[in-house]
Order: structure tokens, then C-alpha cells, then sequence
């Protein structure tokens, strides 16, 4: 059996914080059986932030609950290793996974809904907390601070409840909700996806901050690259529950090697009147997940599918420039447009 070069590169780190190898996951709804993620293989280094970017549908989320063991048990099978500083989270009871989780944390895209709207603001970053035994003494400053490094004051919002705090306001809760416990590595989920765009800088910009002040691994979900760009130092590139490419931020902006890489990019908005992107109607239908297609999940909407692509499925191995890619014919040429570098 062919090594799989990703889980190689996992390999090689010395001491991964997170250790993702061969996950896959499917649900069965109605009969039908859908792969929603397909023998991944990830890791994630002491105080490092892997984005996780795709179209909606294509796994990143699923990867992000499967890592803190919140996917349905229900009508739910998945096999792999998930490995957190050595330890199979699969194998943990309950009791211990929720030991696990004061080490593991996420945040999710809509904080509102995340929230009991009954409970206290206190209350809410307290839970955490409350779960993992921590004495009352010891709860009420670690709140205290968990607030202040999202800008919040607790005398000022203790008493109130999420209805009374903007959308912005409640992801910075959020956000301390899950400092509060102290944890090694947290899952973005989507954070910045329903705010306003005034907002979503000051909450990437926030992260970053408390990522480098605690030495935070981040696990940055988002279907936008734009974002990604900016806030991780690897990016792994997932299309229908596969990863297609896996690089440095460098890498994928400056010279993305896979073709569905290359069509994220273009989609990204630019200011520019003159640029004019004419979309290719018999390439953008996206396959069906029950029945996707044999070879290569891009090959119906890749304008470089040959034969090959339909009758073998392209293995992650290493593009001239450095980064992982699966893909028989990946570009080698500069992206026009984005770059790795903010301005």
C-alpha cells in the first residue's frame, strides 16, 4: 500500500499538538449514505493556526466536531485516529472526553444561538468552568480575565443577558467562554462569517492577538480565503470531504498548485472594474455527495480533467514549490491577483 504523503508530513513533526490520520466520516439519512469526509490526515503543531477553507459541504466543520467528539451519534460512523498530544480521543469515556474538553475548545459561527438566552453573560463564561470542577474562588477570576482580554469589564455586563449585546459583542463572549478554561487549541468555526465586515477584522484581530499572548493553536475554519490569508500559517484545501492541497500561506496564494485552489481565488472579490470574471456554466454544478464521481471528486468541473482523472483518484504528493496537492496535472505558474502578503 502506497504511504500517504500527508500523514508522512504529520509524521514529521516532532511533536504535533493535534494528530488527524486517514479520518473519514459518513451519515445515513434516509437510507443514503453520504462520505462528508474522506481519509484525512492533518496535524496541527503547539501554537500554530491550520486554516480550513471550502465551498459549504465540503467537511471542514465536520473535521472541527469530529476533532471535539461532538458529531451525532446517531445514524453517524467514522474511522480514523484523532490523536490529542498522544491520546486516541476516540477511545476516552465520556467522562474523560469532557476532562479533554477543558484542553479542546470551539467557537461557533453563530454565537447568539450558542448561548442560553436565560443565563447571565457570567454565567455563560463560568460554564466551562462549572463542568470542570474549578472552585468557585478560583471561577470568578478566571472570568474576570477571560472578559478583560476580549475588552469586556465583568462588573459591566455580569448581570446582563446575550439579547442586549450586538452580534459582534456576543462572538467576543464567545470567545471568553472559551479562553476562561484555558485551553491548548480552539476550532474556529466560522467565527467572523455573520458579522458585519466592520467586525470581522477586529475579531481576527483579537484572536491573533490572544493566540500569540497564549501560545493558542488554532484550528480557522471559513469558506473565505480572504480571511484565511491572514490569520493562518498553514492551509489545508478541502473539496468534497478530500483535501486537495496542503501548503504554507505562501504556497497557496502566491503559487496554488490545484485547480479547484485556483477557481476559490478567483472568486475572491477584488477592487478592480476592469477585472471581469465570466463564469463557465457547464463547470459549476457541484456532484452529487450520495454518488460523486469515480477518480478525481473535481474532475466534471476542472478545466484540466483528462481520462486519467476519471479512472484514478490523484494521491497528495509534493508540487515543485513545496506543498501537498492531489491533483495528475497541478499548475506550477503564479496565481494572478491575491498573494500571501497583507498589505
Amino acid at each position: 500500500m502506497a504511504e500517504n504523503p500527508n500523514t508522512t508530513a504529520a509524521n514529521a513533526t516532532p511533536s504535533p499538538l493535534l494528530g488527524i490520520t486517514d479520518l473519514s466520516v459518513q451519515f445515513t439519512r434516509s437510507g443514503k449514505v453520504m462520505r462528508a469526509v474522506d481519509n484525512v490526515s492533518l496535524h496541527v503543531a503547539p501554537g500554530e493556526t491550520l486554516g480550513l477553507v471550502g465551498e459549504s459541504g465540503s467537511g471542514k466543520t465536520t473535521i472541527g466536531r469530529a476533532v471535539l467528539r461532538l458529531l451525532p451519534d446517531a445514524n453517524t460512523r467514522w474511522d480514523g485516529s484523532i490523536r490529542y498530544q498522544g491520546t486516541d480521543i476516540a477511545k476516552l469515556s465520556k467522562r474523560d472526553m469532557r476532562r479533554m474538553r477543558g484542553r479542546l475548545q470551539m467557537i461557533f459561527q453563530d454565537p447568539v444561538s450558542s448561548f442560553n438566552p436565560r443565563r447571565r453573560i457570567e454565567d455563560i463564561v463560568a460554564e466551562g468552568l462549572i463542568i470542570q470542577g474549578v472552585p468557585r474562588a478560583e471561577r470568578q477570576a478566571r472570568v474576570e480575565q477571560a472578559l478583560a482580554d476580549v475588552g469586556f469589564a465583568l462588573a459591566d455586563v455580569a448581570g446582563r443577558r446575550p439579547h442586549q449585546f450586538s452580534g459582534g459583542q456576543c462572538q467576543r463572549i464567545a470567545i471568553a467562554r472559551a479562553l476562561a478554561v484555558q485551553p491548548e487549541l480552539i476550532v474556529c468555526d466560522e467565527p467572523v462569517a455573520s458579522l458585519d465586515v466592520s467586525v470581522q477584522a477586529h475579531v481576527i484581530n483579537l484572536l491573533q492577538d490572544i493566540r500569540e499572548a497564549r501560545n493558542l493553536a488554532l484550528i480557522f475554519i471559513s469558506h473565505d480565503l480572504a480571511v484565511v490569508k491572514n490569520v493562518s500559517d498553514r492551509v489545508a484545501v478541502l473539496y468534497m470531504g478530500r483535501i486537495v492541497e496542503v501548503g504554507t500561506g505562501e504556497e497557496i496564494y502566491d503559487r496554488p498548485a490545484h485547480p479547484y485552489t485556483r477557481k476559490l481565488l478567483e472568486a475572491v472579490p477584488v477592487v478592480d472594474a476592469s477585472r471581469k470574471i465570466e463564469p463557465d456554466t457547464e463547470r459549476t454544478a457541484i456532484p452529487s455527495r450520495i454518488r460523486p464521481p469515480t477518480g478525481c471528486a473535481f474532475r466534471t468541473r476542472c478545466p484540466r480533467a483528462a481520462a486519467r482523472c476519471a479512472d484514478e483518484e490523484p494521491a497528495l504528493t509534493q508540487a515543485p514549490r513545496g506543498q501537498l496537492v492531489a491533483c495528475h496535472f497541478p499548475h506550477d505558474e503564479a496565481a494572478p491577483g491575491m498573494t500571501a502578503k497583507t498589505a
